[in-house]
């Protein structure tokens, strides 16, 4: 008999600005967080991932707490709205050049992107080549903070999609958003956070 899926478990997080928060996200769910901007959607995400300081239980599969950070956010991956770029070209951030040029024809991006310069790239096209870096990872959870905001409705379609069809495989996404629409479309349930707390 196959064991499980783990499950995404938050008991009690909070940090100085956010929460508490409990959460429980099974296998295959998208978790939709929308509310307004400065209300505390990015620091709960970052929370999660461990990127600031915050006290409370976090768990999938074994607690967040007894593994070292950079395993926990291999696990658990963070994309942020504005993604961080270190090397001067595209191809530096990547591994598999043909799994990543394979995903980002799927999201509307052409091959010869990857062997550009970053500082040539459009805030839609770093929003889908961040999206490419975490899901090449193979997480478990991926967070999500408004990774289709600066893109046009094809390409809006396009993520939604292999979004889908990841979650169809067991990813568990929270996503922030400010599209109700979007949430509508791709979200198992929707919470709505008001002065750095969740409501249902």
């Amino acid at each position: 008999m196959l064991e499980p899926r783990p499950r995404l478990l938050l008991r009690g997080l909070k940090t100085a600005l956010v929460g508490p928060f409990d959460l429980d996200a099974g296998p295959g769910e998208c978790v939709v967080v929308t509310g307004a901007s400065g209300s505390g959607k990015s620091l709960f995400l970052r929370a999660i991932a461990d990127l600031d300081p915050n006290e409370g239980e976090v768990r999938h599969g074994v607690d967040r707490a007894s593994m070292a950070a950079p395993e926990w956010r291999r696990r658990v991956n963070y994309v942020a709205s504005e993604s961080g770029w270190w090397g001067e070209r595209v191809g530096e951030h990547f591994g598999d050049l043909a799994a990543d040029r394979a995903l980002g024809a799927r999201l509307g991006l052409k091959a010869e992107i990857f062997d550009g310069a970053v500082s040539r790239l459009s805030t839609g096209e770093k929003q889908r080549l961040a999206l490419i870096r975490a899901l090449i990872a193979a997480p478990a959870v991926l967070l999500l903070d408004e990774p289709t905001a600066a893109l046009d409705p094809d390409s809006v379609e396009a993520v939604e999609a292999l979004l889908r069809e990841r979650m169809d495989e067991g990813l568990i996404v929270v996503l922030v958003t400010h599209d109700f629409a979007q949430a509508a479309r791709i979200g198992s349930r929707r919470l709505e956070m008001r002065a750095g707390r969740l409501w249902a």
